[in-house]
């Protein structure tokens, strides 16, 4: 493992992780937990966007969950682009941190901003590149002493191309590691981070060439996936024809990932509860399951208490029981040997 050129106390604290870093990195099994980044900017807590209560998260660990995905929004918790974080949102995120830490999850820290600060893409003058940066530097010094938050740098990009990306978020992962911060880090593509189009040709250009310029130090990250069923694989119909293809896409991704010596992490996944979309949920997650040296995990799509009951993939449980979804994927949070939970970041 490479150390890199820190201060002495993290360089130290690099050292003493060096040793047991293989069997200490995350096994995030879960799910997203929707509803910090509901709502209208900059919107009311509570009102027009809710963090997860203790209670959700308490049930989400007795379901056998590791981890859940929880996405916020940047302009809430930094209104001011290199200025210091909003205290009252800080202290709704940091709770919820601490009550999923007092369940036993794992919290992977979404920005679901898709590259963008408020109107402007990152890259631009009203989002540049150092400001990207210095909100994961604030950021990780918050939660650098708390190795149970993954860092997942950005929600799908979609417009930026992959190679200015790829630069940007190299000068994330540089802010954060200057910061001593250890914490594991979760890396997105652009075109929404698609796996299905992770080697195409796009106007963004190839996820599959230009992110394998992404770099990090303690080589402590993985390559965050997306993959929905319908036929555009946009996550906007119950209907799933583009199954197959969606679980050929996994193997692709998994082979790249062997090729070249990366980790994958699926970040959002998702299914109506129709049979056969449900039947094609249960085999991309086995492939992850079956993969742990390629995949550190999944988060299906989507937990939250304010999802309308009628929304496609709601996974919250009703007077019934669970979701069909989610009692489909139960069986598979704790599946195999290799998920070793005392392995937690």
């Amino acid at each position: 493992m490479r150390i890199p050129k820190l201060s002495a106390l993290a360089a130290a604290a690099a050292l003493s992780l060096a040793a047991g870093v293989a069997s200490a990195e995350p096994c995030l099994r879960g799910v997203n937990v929707a509803g910090a980044e509901f709502g209208d900017l900059p919107g009311k807590a509570d009102k027009d966007y809710a963090y997860p209560s203790e209670e959700a998260l308490k049930r989400i660990a007795a379901d056998g969950a590791t981890a859940i995905r929880l996405p916020f929004r940047w302009e809430r918790l930094q209104p001011k682009l290199g200025r210091a974080f909003d205290t009252a949102e800080l202290a709704r995120l940091s709770a919820t941190v601490d009550a999923a830490g007092r369940v036993g999850l794992i919290v992977i820290l979404d920005p679901h901003n898709y590259a963008y600060y408020n109107k402007a893409r990152i890259g631009t003058s009203g989002a540049s590149v150092s400001g990207f940066a210095d909100f994961w530097a604030r950021l990780a010094a918050r939660f650098k002493t708390r190795p149970t938050v993954v860092f997942s740098l950005m929600n799908e990009p979609y417009d930026i191309s992959a190679a200015d990306w790829a630069k940007a978020s190299n000068a994330a992962i540089e802010a954060i590691r200057k910061t001593g911060a250890l914490n594991f880090l979760i890396v997105p593509g652009t075109a929404y981070t698609g796996a299905h189009s992770w080697a195409s040709d796009l106007a963004t250009g190839r996820n599959d060439r230009e992110m394998l310029a992404v770099s990090d130090p303690l080589d402590r990250f993985a390559f965050d996936f997306h993959q929905y069923l319908d036929a555009d694989f946009s996550g906007r119909s119950p209907d799933c024809p583009a199954a197959d293809r969606a679980i050929r896409a996994i193997d692709d991704v998994s082979a790249w990932l062997k090729a070249n010596g990366k980790r994958g992490f699926l970040g959002e996944v998702a299914a109506s509860s129709q049979p056969q979309c449900v039947a094609a949920f249960k085999t991309m997650i086995k492939k992850l399951n079956d993969a742990p040296d390629l995949w550190i995990g999944w988060t299906a799509w989507s937990a939250g208490a304010w999802w309308p009951r009628d929304y496609m993939f709601n996974l919250e449980p009703t007077a019934a029981g669970d979701a069909p979804q989610w009692a489909a994927l139960k069986p598979l949070l704790a599946d195999g040997a290799a998920c070793d939970l005392a392995g937690r970041p």
